[in-house]
C-alpha cells in the first residue's frame, strides 16, 4: 500500500486540505538543535507535505486548552525520506519542530510509518511547545501485516476517532496506533473502550519491549557461551523473561 493509500484511509474532508510543500530550511531554522541534525535534515529528507490542517472551522471538532497545553489545530503530514536517511530521528525532528500536534506518514523506500505524538508547553521557554511523552509509531507494509489491516485502516478515519475536543482526537489516534502495534502480537485488533484500558495497554507493550530486548540478549549470551554452569543459568532466565513476557501479552 501506497503513502496516498494510508492518506485515504484518514478520510479527511476538503476543507481541511493544505496540500503544501514545506521548505527543508523551515525545519532547519527551528527543529535542528545540532549541526548534525542540520545535515541530518538537509541530506535525508526528499520532501515534506503539509496535507491538513484540522481545526474547529475545518473539522467541526472543539480546540481544547488547559494548564499545560493549547490545542487549536491538529496538522497532518507527509515526510519522504532518502534511503539512507536515519529515520527515528528525523520524525522526531519532524514532531518536534511543528508547534501543533502532528500526524505524520513517513515514506522511506517500501517502508511507511505513521507516528502521533502529544505536544504541550516547554516549562523553560514561553511560548514554545514540546513533546509530551513518547512518539507512538506503527509501520505498515513488510512482515507481520495480516489480517488485522482492514479493521486498523477502518479505525483510522476521522470519522471513527472521539470529537469533543482536538486533544481527544490525538488521543483517539495514538490508541488506535496502540491498538494496531497489540494486534501484531497477539492477532486481534481491537479499539480500547476507556482511557484505563489504553494506558494498561501501552504499560504493556512498554513490558513487552523491554522484556523481548532482554530476551534477544540473553539469546546472544547463550549462542557464544561455552561454560556449562552459565549456560544453564541463561537458559534459565530465559524461561523467566518468557513467562513475564507471556503475562504481558495477556494484558494486552
Amino acid at each position: 500500500m501506497r503513502a496516498a493509500e494510508l492518506l485515504a484511509a484518514l478520510d479527511l474532508p476538503s476543507a481541511a486540505r493544505v496540500e503544501r510543500r514545506v521548505p527543508k530550511t523551515l525545519l532547519t531554522e527551528h527543529g535542528a538543535p545540532t549541526a548534525t541534525d542540520k545535515r541530518r535534515i538537509a541530506d535525508g529528507i526528499e520532501q515534506m507535505v503539509w496535507i491538513a490542517a484540522l481545526k474547529p472551522t475545518t473539522i467541526g471538532v472543539a480546540e481544547y486548552r488547559d494548564g499545560v497545553r493549547e490545542y487549536l489545530e491538529v496538522a497532518v503530514l507527509t515526510l519522504a525520506l532518502r534511503a539512507d536517511a536515519t529515520a527515528a530521528r528525523l520524525v522526531e525532528l519532524v514532531h518536534r519542530a511543528v508547534p501543533y500536534p502532528l500526524l505524520l506518514l513517513t515514506e522511506q523506500g517500501e517502508r511507511l510509518q505513521l507516528s502521533a505524538a502529544h505536544k504541550r508547553w516547554s516549562q523553560g521557554e514561553t511560548g514554545k511547545t514540546v513533546l509530551d511523552g513518547e512518539i507512538v509509531a506503527v509501520d505498515w507494509g513488510g512482515p507481520g501485516v495480516g489480517i488485522q489491516d482492514k479493521g486498523f485502516l477502518a479505525a483510522l478515519a476521522l470519522g471513527r476517532q472521539p470529537r469533543t475536543s482536538l486533544y481527544a482526537l490525538v488521543q483517539g489516534w495514538i490508541d488506535t496506533l496502540l491498538a494496531f502495534q497489540a494486534a501484531r502480537r497477539t492477532g486481534t485488533f481491537a479499539i480500547p473502550g476507556s482511557a484505563d484500558t489504553a494506558l494498561a495497554r501501552r504499560e504493556a507493550l512498554r513490558e513487552c519491549e523491554r522484556l523481548d530486548a532482554e530476551i534477544a540478549r540473553l539469546y546472544a549470551a547463550a549462542a557464544k557461551e561455552k561454560q556449562m554452569p552459565r549456560l544453564v543459568e541463561l537458559n534459565l532466565a530465559l524461561k523467566r523473561f518468557e513467562a513475564a513476557r507471556a503475562a504481558a501479552l495477556a494484558k494486552l
